[in-house]
């Protein structure tokens, strides 16, 4: 018999079940990134300070840092298309709420509720790709789920502030929960149930202590190359709009060209990052994107040549920041077994978090306002990025031979019971 319980098949297609997941990451996702552009409207309307803000978009991620590592205790133990539909049952309420918010105490509440909900809803969407896609097709996969993030900047963003222009600042949230009820709904009638993971008895995920899964080095090695990448990233990636406005003098009203066309290459990237790692592993694949983002990230920050357009320097940043985080997200969704997967995603997106904060509030240590209004330090924090970068491919390459081995040992494990033939050892071969 296999060591670990046989998925259902799904119901679906797997392409149903990558668009499912993709629209629940979609407003996810959007509702984290619309609210700071929002900000001024807000603040505005509710009498909110203006520095507030950044502790408005903050309190979500700390929310959700935390919930990754309560629902490290508990997600395991449940169907993930239950759990799943209750974290987006509770994030649209927290959402809705957002929008019913009177000051600061109340939207800092509502904020911090949606983080409380929508940081497990990520892990469980990760989890339930893992579980329902055949390894051999999971970065495809991946890479079309996450690249609604680049939907939701290129299209969900504007469309806020379109809306909010329209029917004042509470308005998108109240769109966005709406949007997030027909999500869920649909997630619930449409995926196939997620039980997998589960023992005959439901308690497959808690045969295995918190103790025993951070105690396994790969576990460890793929959180520390999470947190990295992530600082590596979000230690510039705040920066940016000031620099590009302060340092370089690239007009205001020209900005949205800039996140515009980054997220449309963010979006082709991600769809097709997604088969090459299938075809040629995450070191690899992932190893590009590391020098890419190294360079890019060289040119733009420590020594940008004035010929070099920005919209197209921009763009290549994110071309390597795409090509970077599929190779790594692919890698790390094979390290947990499947009866810890939940528990494991809900873990790294904790970290996930928790690192993008550090490497925010990092930067701002390095970072002084200039009395020529420009920044100072956006080389200091390029060069921290680019260190950070430069660990990443050894961590890609470990991680990926144990990943191997194991997945290796466990076909080996899995063919006499299922009557195939096993490979034999040299000695044992006659033939060689």
């Amino acid at each position: 018999m296999s060591a670990e319980p046989a998925v259902p098949s799904p119901p679906v297609s797997e392409r149903a079940v990558v668009l499912l997941i993709g629209a629940v990451q979609f407003v996810n996702i959007l509702d984290f990134v619309m609210v700071m552009p929002l900000g001024p409207d807000f603040a505005k309307g509710l009498g909110i300070a203006s520095s507030h803000i950044g502790t408005i978009g903050g309190s979500y991620t700390a929310a959700a840092s935390v919930a990754g590592l309560a629902g490290g205790y508990f997600l395991d133990r449940y169907d993930r298309r239950k759990a799943l539909a209750v974290c987006m049952l509770g994030l649209v309420a927290a959402t809705a709420a957002g929008g019913l918010a009177t000051g600061l105490s109340t939207l800092l509440l509502a904020r911090v509720c949606a983080g409380l909900f929508g940081g497990p809803a990520t892990a469980l969407s990760m989890s339930i790709i893992a579980d329902l896609i055949p390894v051999e097709r999971r970065g495809r996969a991946l890479g079309a789920v996450m690249a609604s993030f680049s939907v939701a900047s290129v299209l969900g963003v504007p469309l806020a502030l379109k809306v909010a222009e329209v029917g004042g600042w509470r308005l998108p949230f109240f769109v966005v929960a709406a949007l997030g009820f027909v999500v869920a709904a649909a997630a619930v009638f449409l995926l196939p149930p997620v039980r997998g993971h589960l023992g005959a008895n439901g308690s497959a995920a808690r045969a295995v202590s918190m103790r025993a899964l951070l105690g396994r080095s790969d576990m460890q090695l793929s959180y520390l190359m999470t947190a990295v990448v992530m600082m590596s990233a979000f230690i510039v990636i705040p920066n940016i709009s000031a620099y590009l406005q302060q340092n370089l003098g690239y007009p205001r009203d020209r900005l949205w060209l800039i996140y515009f066309a980054g997220g449309i290459v963010s979006f082709i990237t991600l769809r097709l990052t997604g088969p090459l790692v299938d075809r040629h592993g995450s070191f690899r694949v992932g190893t590009v994107g590391v020098v890419l983002a190294v360079v890019t990230t060289f040119v733009a920050f420590v020594s940008y040549p004035t010929w070099l357009p920005i919209p197209l320097l921009f763009m290549g940043f994110m071309l390597a920041m795409g090509v970077r985080n599929v190779a790594y997200n692919t890698l790390t969704s094979r390290v947990p077994d499947n009866p810890v997967r939940a528990r494991f995603m809900s873990l790294q997106s904790a970290t996930q978090h928790m690192a993008s904060a550090v490497g925010a509030f990092l930067s701002s240590k390095l970072l002084v306002d200039l009395p020529d209004g420009t920044l100072g330090g956006i080389d200091t924090i390029a060069w921290v990025s680019i260190g950070l970068s430069v660990g990443v491919p050894p961590m890609l390459w470990v991680v990926e031979q144990r990943v191997r081995s194991r997945e290796q040992a466990r076909a080996l494990a899995v063919s006499p019971a299922q009557g195939l033939a096993v490979p034999l050892s040299p000695e044992a071969n006659p033939h060689g």
